[in-house]
């Protein structure tokens, strides 16, 4: 039951903001999302102490909910959790009250359907991720979308209206393919007189030819692709990202574009294990390509929003990569660094949105100075920078050293073009960080005040969160494991 108070409980306090205003909203909101973290803290718990060595599954087991749904035609509400999945939504849950708090220093107008928004994506991005049927797992793809979607066009800025229509399209195109994979592959379940069933077991069963799976795989990935993004699928992300406000990139940032890589994870890879394989390198170099050119753009940007935008793109790339390494390196690799990633980048986020309310403006060449006056927002920026610059014991040096490592092993000379990506990234965000906290003082940064309680609090729990990863990495290593291993084995890899 833990699973599905988890899954209801943002939705239902979404509902009842629906009566709370101004103040009263986004206060009820963060205390609905704190009650959030809290029961996923509790099922992390929970699944520790039922933790045996060699059989992981009896201590998820507790979490499954399976009841029919359309039952004449074998679909069921089935979710449930395991490692990787309760690490996603424990993303999830540590990220929303963050980037709920995070907005406390801007007036939204009409707050109660702006925090109500935010808590209904996050029931449809935990959907996503403890979702074990096809069309449930699809019926949450699309409710995530649905809130992002006002939030970027409501809230947004001067552009948001052709920015995230741009943004709706891609992405409702890109899952149009996906049902159309799911629809096939469950008539294929009920080939040959059988019992027809979209559940992830089922799928995973299935004996498809090859020449099904080369098909079935660009069906799927071109909806995971659109929603990480990875090159060439990334044009919509940087305006929407510069555009939205700044806890909708935040969400965009952080959690969503995980979506995409856990669906790879858990609804490609085991079930086309063959078009995988076929094709496989060619969505690797297109990954380091996108590492690459993302990396290039930031290098060129002169507002702090957008660099972050093309920064993410990078490592994003860099997570594609590792996952279709298709080796234990690579796939934990992936997992750490959504985790790391979604940290560093919220985090990120939020130091730009705090520096332009401050200044007016994001613009790299009208700032300076900033550390004069604010020692707290340079030391903050400086360890979240270096988290996403990979720097040793920060969260970011764990899962890009498993990534580029499993990238090697795949292939030497894709590998050593991935690791590229560490050097750009110090170009560019230290370049950044030089120009806008060092430097002379500018008219706009000469009377700039330090970080206030409010935002400490959202800045602390990140930064305990750089370290911790970095330092005791096996925390969440451990949980995630048993079921990287059960992907590679459903492959044939183990």
């Amino acid at each position: 039951m833990l699973t599905a108070f988890l899954l209801f409980f943002p939705v239902a306090a979404a509902l009842l903001l629906h009566f709370a205003k101004g103040n009263a909203a986004r206060v009820m909101a963060l205390g609905a999302a704190l009650v959030e973290f809290a029961v996923a803290v509790f099922a992390a718990i929970t699944a520790a102490s039922g933790m045996t060595p060699g059989n992981s599954e009896a201590a998820y087991s507790s979490f499954a909910v399976n009841i029919p749904w359309i039952a004449s035609a074998g679909i069921n509400f089935h979710i449930g959790m395991d490692g990787l999945s309760l690490l996603l939504v424990l993303l999830t849950t540590f990220l929303v009250p963050l980037i709920i708090l995070a907005s406390f220093r801007h007036d939204y107008p009409n707050a109660s359907a702006f925090y109500a928004l935010i808590l209904f994506m996050q029931t449809g991005l935990i959907g996503v991720f403890v979702s074990l049927d096809a069309f449930l797992f699809y019926f949450f793809w699309e409710v995530a979308l649905i809130p992002i979607y006002f939030l970027a066009g409501v809230w947004g800025s001067e552009r948001r209206i052709a920015v995230t229509f741009k943004f709706f399209l891609y992405t409702i195109i890109g899952s149009l393919f996906m049902l159309a994979a799911f629809v096939y592959l469950y008539f294929q379940t009920g080939a040959n007189g059988g019992v027809r069933s979209s559940d992830i077991a089922a799928f995973y069963n299935l004996t498809l030819s090859a020449g099904e799976q080369a098909w079935l795989f660009w069906l799927i990935f071109i909806a995971f692709a659109v929603k990480m993004p990875i090159f060439p699928f990334h044009t919509w992300q940087p305006d929407t990202y510069t555009e939205s406000p700044v806890p909708a990139t935040m969400l965009l940032s952080g959690i969503m574009l995980k979506m995409g890589i856990y669906g790879t994870l858990r609804w490609l890879l085991p079930v086309v294990p063959l078009g995988t394989s076929q094709w496989g390198k060619l969505v690797m170099i297109l990954a380091v390509i996108g590492i690459i050119y993302g990396a290039i753009i930031a290098i060129r940007q002169q507002d702090m929003k957008r660099l972050i935008a093309y920064s993410s793109l990078s490592h994003v790339g860099l997570m594609a990569a590792g996952v279709f390494s298709l080796n234990m390196m690579g796939l934990q690799g992936a997992v750490i660094q959504m985790l790391a990633h979604g940290v560093n980048v919220v985090g990120m986020f939020f130091i730009g949105d705090i520096i332009q309310r401050r200044t007016g403006t994001r613009q790299i060449a009208e700032l300076g100075g900033l550390t004069k006056h604010t020692p707290l927002l340079s030391v903050s920026f400086l360890v979240l920078l270096l988290g996403t610059v990979a720097l040793p014991l920060t969260n970011g040096f764990v899962g890009e050293f498993l990534l580029l490592a499993g990238v090697y092993k795949y292939n030497m000379w894709l590998g050593a073009v991935a690791g590229v990506t560490i050097i750009l990234a110090a170009v560019y965000l230290l370049r950044m960080f030089q120009r806008v906290m060092l430097g002379p003082e500018t008219s706009l940064t000469s009377t700039i005040q330090d970080l206030t309680g409010s935002e400490l609090a959202v800045l602390v729990p990140l930064i305990v969160l750089v370290f911790w990863i970095g330092l005791f990495p096996n925390t969440f290593l451990q949980i995630s494991e048993p079921a990287v291993l059960q992907i590679l084995t459903l492959m044939g890899k183990q």
